[in-house]
């Protein structure tokens, strides 16, 4: 499927996008998500149980709705950037990027020679099966949004380097990695933690890019809005099902 070519100009222009984290391998919580009204969805494939197999029928699934679909790949590794696009992601999200260098291998998976080094292959569902590899092939560096995840000290220390890779389109905060590895796990409301957040969002900006952000309670969205987080998640579907449930519990039990 042809990406959404006015997506990565929103997100560069820093407009307010709305995403979900999909772990559950599921193509039914893809489709449904989907229909939500999000703007984007992240199809986890670094940490939910899906693998290639289950792929391409969640990017099946979200093809029949508005959202853009973003898949995490599980490493930094060229040939699974390779995999996730030609089957029609329009955009990765990079985990454990701390180096420029990363992310600048990030962004030449991410791009066909001459500009990069993805792999060429015409029949792909990407390219419509062939009949829009042309087209695909000039232009999927305007339309692909790369996400690289900024989770570790070291990350936040060269923050200004990797915000000023060309290409490298939204700079992520993985909060729990990132407060895990700066030895202050799960406190969102710590003053390292904040000021390594603010620290990211002042490189984005000055750089043009988006800093973006996953946050799993609802009261942290204004204070990461606040910081200038533009690219927000909120969420999963493997936690609004076991919320969901437990809920449904609750009530059966009269409680």
């Amino acid at each position: 499927m042809k990406p959404n070519g006015t997506f990565r100009s929103r997100v560069l222009a820093r407009e307010w996008v709305m995403g979900t984290f999909l772990n559950l391998g599921s193509p039914i919580s893809v489709e449904i998500a989907g229909l939500a009204g999000f703007d984007w969805l992240l199809i986890d494939h670094e940490h939910g149980p899906g693998g290639e197999d289950t792929l391409l029928h969640q990017l099946q699934a979200v093809g029949g709705t508005p959202a853009v679909p973003i898949v995490r790949i599980a490493a930094n590794e060229t040939p699974r950037f390779k995999r996730a696009l030609d089957m029609g992601a329009h955009g990765v999200m990079v985990p454990w990027v701390s180096t420029a260098a990363e992310a600048k291998a990030a962004v030449q998976a991410m791009r066909y020679p001459p500009l990069g080094l993805r792999g060429v292959a015409k029949f792909n569902r990407s390219a419509g099966f062939g009949g829009d590899f042309e087209e695909y092939y000039k232009h999927a560096h305007e339309w692909l949004v790369t996400v690289v995840q900024i989770e570790t000290p070291d990350a936040v220390a060269n923050i200004e380097e990797i915000a000023a890779v060309d290409g490298a389109d939204v700079l992520f905060v993985g909060p729990t990695d990132l407060t895990y590895n700066m030895g202050i796990r799960d406190q969102f409301d710590h003053a390292d933690f904040k000021a390594a957040l603010k620290k990211v969002s002042d490189a984005a900006k000055k750089h043009g890019k988006a800093a973006g952000i996953l946050v799993h309670n609802p009261a942290l969205v204004p204070m990461c809005r606040e910081l200038g987080y533009t690219f927000m998640a909120l969420g999963s579907d493997g936690g609004a099902v076991r919320s969901g449930l437990l809920s449904i519990v609750q009530s059966l039990k009269g409680k």
